[in-house]
């Protein structure tokens, strides 16, 4: 097995709960730090709404590994940020049988 090519930089986020003042909140999203992945496009899908369509695409984002449990391994709950473009992150999983790398499996969601 070949190592990824680990050339796009991207900034991990995850949402912090700020109270909105009316008894709710909001989200902020905070960045945790950056990450240099390698990010490779699924098949995407356009779904038609009441009054937006969203095309929505799956994206592979391999990175180096973190143990489990630490701070700088991604979670289900996290986001990607590149730029102006956001993945969510839906499941994070082992690359290859050394664990030397981590695939992340993420969607990108466009209004269009």
């Amino acid at each position: 097995m070949t190592a990824p090519v680990l050339n796009r930089r991207l900034v991990l986020e995850e949402a912090q709960r700020m109270p909105d003042g009316a008894g709710g909140y909001s989200l902020d999203w905070q960045a945790l730090g950056e990450v240099w992945a390698q990010v490779t496009p699924g098949t995407g899908v356009e779904r038609a709404g009441e009054f937006v369509t969203l095309a929505s695409v799956p994206f592979r984002i391999v990175l180096r590994a973190a143990p489990e449990g630490s701070p700088r391994r991604p979670r289900p709950e996290q986001r990607f940020r590149d730029g102006t473009r956001i993945f969510r992150i839906l499941a994070v999983a082992e690359h290859d049988m050394r664990g030397h790398y981590l695939t992340c499996f993420t969607r990108e969601e466009v209004v269009a």
